[in-house]
């Protein structure tokens, strides 16, 4: 099963960001990283989406996570742990 498409919305200094990026590079799973800090369109967008202000907040194919949530990810990835 192909991968979603993967967004993570971050910014440079949240360290939930960079464990969020490193886990899926890890694994070797292509993602979009975007910088709200810098680009006020994607953070109109991320709040949209999730209702939230803070990072991360990954998109995993239209399905939304705040935070760094694992269990989560690999769920909505099909790993199902």
């Amino acid at each position: 099963m192909p991968t979603p498409p993967i967004t993570i919305y971050s910014t440079p200094t949240c360290a939930y960001c960079k464990m969020a990026k490193e886990y899926l590079t890890g694994k070797g799973i292509p993602f979009t990283d975007t910088d709200v800090s810098v680009d006020r369109k994607a953070q109109e967008e991320m709040i949209a989406k999730s209702g939230q202000f803070g990072v991360p907040v990954i998109d995993v194919g239209g399905k939304i996570i705040v935070g760094f949530d694992k269990r989560k990810l690999d769920e909505y990835l099909g790993d199902g742990q």
